[in-house]
Formats: structure tokens, C-alpha cells, sequence
């Protein structure tokens, strides 16, 4: 039987920063409630049929496109320091 479409993504995930999935994440896990066995990265994958954040991305990336640059989204809340930043992970390496 094949994985389930949000199990194949934290597989995916976790491949891409060298780790293994964690099979029990959440409340059942003994060794950490993330998505990954990865040492120093807590990663949590969220798989949704639209996300916002991916379709403010989309229409960036068309606007970026068109001048040969790399798209970057970059977030922030008011009165919260410091802002999180949005890439696609074939493009990370372009940072």
C-alpha cells in the first residue's frame, strides 16, 4: 500500500536535509515531537491543499521570473523582531 500523501511529504522532507522521518511524531514519539530525526532541525510539514503564504509565492515567482531572479518571500508580523523568509527548496542553494 502506498504512504499516504502527507507521510510522502515528511519522507520527501526529510531525504532533502539527510535525515529520516520520524514515524511517530506528535504525542507518541520517545524522542521528538518532530516531523524529522534531524539533530539540530525541529521540521513540521504541513500539507494543505492551498497555503496563502505558497500563493503570495506563485505570484512573486511571475513577477521574478521575468527579471531572471530568484523569488523570496519574506513575512513579518507588527511588533514581532525579525521576519521569515520563504523559498522554494530548489532554489535554497541560489542563497
Amino acid at each position: 500500500m502506498a504512504d499516504k500523501a502527507w507521510k510522502a511529504l515528511e519522507r520527501r522532507v526529510a531525504t532533502y536535509f539527510n535525515t529520516e522521518r520520524n514515524a511517530l511524531s506528535g504525542g507518541n514519539s520517545k524522542v521528538t515531537r518532530s516531523d524529522s530525526l534531524h539533530p539540530d532541525l525541529f521540521i513540521e510539514c504541513k500539507q494543505r491543499q492551498k497555503h496563502s503564504a505558497v500563493t503570495l509565492w506563485d505570484e512573486t515567482k511571475q513577477l521574478a521570473d521575468k527579471e531572471q531572479k530568484t523569488p523570496v518571500v519574506c513575512l513579518a508580523e507588527k511588533n514581532r523582531k525579525g521576519f521569515w523568509i520563504l523559498v522554494h527548496s530548489d532554489d535554497l542553494s541560489k542563497l
